[in-house]
């Protein structure tokens, strides 16, 4: 077995032969060079894991043999051993990209620790993961059984997600049961829904935050707080936004900001139209389109479902009898997310800023019609990177800098997630049945009763009803609706595709998340 080839630089390498030889014993391979011309010819023909490098040399310096074996092998990990305890010399080294620093005399267990952390790692994270997940198994799977609460599914869904982030980075063989344990969870939580969202609705039971809340419960205090504060409130809403994409972009912001996660709940259906309005309304979707008819779009309207969230917003402030100021932002591209950055000052005026970030759920859509960026979003992996690239690269993340300076408290949440849809289940409708593929509503809707969650009276679940004999049903888990007319296409169609609407902890246990400018976090 062997554990590695090294590369030793040293010029008093006869003097460390006790090191390379423990260093054999544990089957590493050694090569060995006493200046820095003979470990670049070396470095030049051999790949090596890792590189061990004497700063202090004659001829070439170790700095300046580390600055041309990064030419030579950029992606090798080289190791600075040193003498000397100097603040700058240290911090040019790291400035060069060493993987590590190691200050004479150097022990076995130093160098065997180094190597460890820069050559098996991953291996090892890998392992201890696995271990890790296998015991928690049993226990997440007992939480699964006995969640009787919103709480409870909250805990169970974070863990899920703190699980598939951590076994996603190794590759790890664990995944295929992590995915086997969400799809149990999802039909436990489908069961959990159909139980409950009607007494939550109707307030029979203890009901979660949900979508129509947010603005009472964590808008509604800041503002409060703010009339003694020269403060201001920013309210971003990342449209199809899931908490395993948020916890990919936390880290991000972790310099900048104090945060503190919470999970709402988004209503059904999980969708822009009703999550959304309500969001922004502070009322159900029935209540919506019979106080305020001209800001509701019918399902069979051509016009776009989103584009009264601006009056919709100052109807709140008006029932609550709200006075301050607020901007309404949204934004569908770069251009207008820079545009925003540069036009930021004028945002200090406003005591609210509602902002609105549509690219996640265009990714979605695009990912369904685009061959090319379903490839490059082939599952949830796949799906986070893009969303972490996406923010850390485009002008928002200039938006989150200015925000940092800026005393201010930010909330930021989403109206739904989305779900990758694996199963299809057959339903028929007549012409007028609209065309989501996680929930329907019409009134000659055919189905499998077992296979779905119904509401046949909308009303019970605040919901608009276009004719008296309405029925909504909502996929549940991974399933999704298809057509009997040309299925097999339609299936092959959007299998695997991300979408929304529907009861699954992806589209409904939505992050909301509050952020504090470290800048500011103590006055």
């Amino acid at each position: 077995m062997n554990n590695g080839l090294l590369l030793w630089v040293d010029d008093e390498i006869d003097l460390l032969k006790a090191h390379i030889l423990f260093l054999q014993k544990k089957d590493y391979q050694v090569h060995t060079a006493t200046n820095g011309q003979d470990a670049l010819e070396l470095c030049t023909n051999n790949a090596y894991d890792l590189i061990l490098l004497d700063e202090n040399m004659p001829g070439l310096s170790g700095l300046q043999t580390l600055g041309q074996i990064k030419q030579i092998r950029p992606e090798t990990p080289v190791v600075m051993v040193t003498k000397s305890e100097e603040e700058n010399l240290m911090d040019r080294a790291i400035g060069s990209k060493i993987a590590d620093y190691l200050i004479k005399p150097v022990n076995p267990t130093q160098i065997l620790l180094t190597l460890k952390k820069n050559i098996h790692q991953k291996e090892i994270k890998t392992s201890t993961l696995q271990n890790a997940y296998q015991q928690n198994f049993n226990q997440i799977g007992m939480q699964i059984n006995d969640s009787l609460t919103f709480k409870d599914w909250k805990e169970v869904y974070k863990q899920l997600v703190y699980w598939e982030l951590e076994l996603a980075e190794t590759n790890s063989t664990m995944n295929e049961l992590l995915e086997m344990q969400k799809t149990d969870a999802n039909k436990a939580f489908a069961k959990f829904i159909a139980k409950n969202y009607i007494n939550w609705i109707n307030n029979r039971t203890d009901k979660p935050l949900l979508s129509p809340d947010i603005f009472k419960h964590s808008i509604f205090p800041l503002l409060d707080q703010i009339q003694s504060q020269n403060q201001n409130i920013f309210l971003i809403v990342i449209d199809n936004f899931r908490l395993d994409q948020w916890r990919t972009i936390a880290p991000l912001l972790a310099d900048n900001f104090i945060m503190s996660e919470d999970i709402a709940c988004a209503i059904l259906p999980t969708t822009t139209q009703y999550a959304r309005n309500a969001i922004f309304s502070g009322l159900m979707p029935d209540k919506i389109a019979s106080m305020y008819p001209e800001l509701w779009v019918d399902e069979d309207e051509e016009e776009g479902k989103n584009i009264n969230e601006e009056p919709l917003i100052q109807t709140l402030f008006n029932r609550y009898r709200r006075h301050c100021t607020f901007s309404y932002n949204k934004i569908n591209n770069s251009a207008a997310a820079e545009q925003l950055v540069t036009q930021f000052h004028t945002l200090q005026r406003f005591n609210l800023n509602v902002i609105v970030l549509n690219f996640i759920d265009m990714l979605s859509h695009a990912r369904t019609e685009s061959k090319m960026v379903r490839e490059l979003a082939s599952n949830g992996a796949a799906y986070r990177s893009i969303t972490r690239s996406w923010f850390q690269h485009s002008p928002i993340s200039g938006l989150f800098d200015k925000l940092a300076q800026t005393n201010c408290k930010i909330v930021l949440t989403t109206d739904h997630g989305s779900i990758q849809v694996k199963k299809p289940i057959q339903v028929a409708g007549d012409k007028n049945t609209n065309t989501n593929l996680r929930y329907k509503l019409g009134k000659t809707l055919k189905y499998n009763e077992r296979e779905v969650f119904q509401i046949k009276n909308p009303k019970q679940a605040a919901l608009p009803t276009p004719n008296i004999s309405t029925t909504y049903i909502f996929a549940n888990g991974t399933n999704f609706f298809a057509y009997p007319n040309n299925y097999n296409y339609y299936v092959s169609y959007y299998r695997d595709t991300f979408q929304h609407g529907g009861i699954s902890m992806e589209e409904m246990l939505v992050p909301l998340v509050t952020l504090t400018p470290k800048k500011y976090n103590n006055q």
